[in-house]
């Protein structure tokens, strides 16, 4: 069990310091220094948990990965008519806002800048956790829609986990973004992580 001084709970500690920061700025703006600062660690004592803050973030991502793969084993674990489906993921990603919007940034290459900044244990250990999302998905489809081909729903896989990166991008549009689009002759209606998601889980999972 974790104590105050166990590994968890310090590596934890400097996670959190890094999920505070990421609301604030960028990967690419952020420093072991400004992480110190928001935790009891010195800049040399974090170190000692992770080379850079590109592996921080692996951690990071790691973790989300795995908290959603515990409400994907909820549904796993439950009777779900094809209907229902689409608002059960939805409610599965409800907490998950940092990992939509990791993903969200892994379309401009930040994962591909995260890799090579982090050693092939850290990598590996990240690559597990998004297998085990994959596999848990699969089973999901497979008891929801047992009459669906593997091709089928493999297919339902592969679209929904590209959906997933763009749900934040559409979702978090700023005030100033939507004035743009105004100027250049769009309307653009401000709409929900929960609406955006349901919307397209309803037509992917048909």
């Amino acid at each position: 069990m974790a104590t105050r001084e166990s590994p968890e709970i310090r590596e934890g500690e400097i996670l959190n310091a890094c999920e505070k920061l990421y609301e604030k700025r960028c990967i690419k703006a952020m420093t072991i220094k400004d992480i110190s600062e928001e935790t009891s660690f010195s800049r040399p004592s974090i170190y000692n948990y992770f080379h850079s803050v590109e592996e921080i973030f692996f951690r990071l991502f790691e973790r989300e990965y795995l908290l959603w793969c515990d409400d994907l084993e909820k549904i796993d674990s439950e009777r779900t008519a094809p209907e229902d489906l689409p608002r059960k993921l939805v409610r599965s990603l409800e907490n998950r806002k940092l990992m939509l919007r990791l993903l969200s940034d892994n379309i401009y290459g930040i994962l591909y800048s995260i890799e090579n900044s982090s050693r092939i244990e850290r990598q590996i250990s990240f690559e597990r956790s998004y297998i085990k999302s994959i596999a848990i998905f699969d089973s999901v489809l497979k008891k929801t829609f047992p009459g669906r081909s593997d091709t089928e729903r493999e297919k339902m896989r592969n679209v929904s986990f590209c959906f997933l990166e763009g749900i934040y991008t559409y979702a978090a549009v700023t005030p100033y973004q939507i004035g743009i689009m105004k100027i250049a002759g769009m309307e653009f209606e401000k709409r929900s992580i929960f609406e955006i998601a349901l919307e397209g889980f309803e037509v992917i999972l048909r």
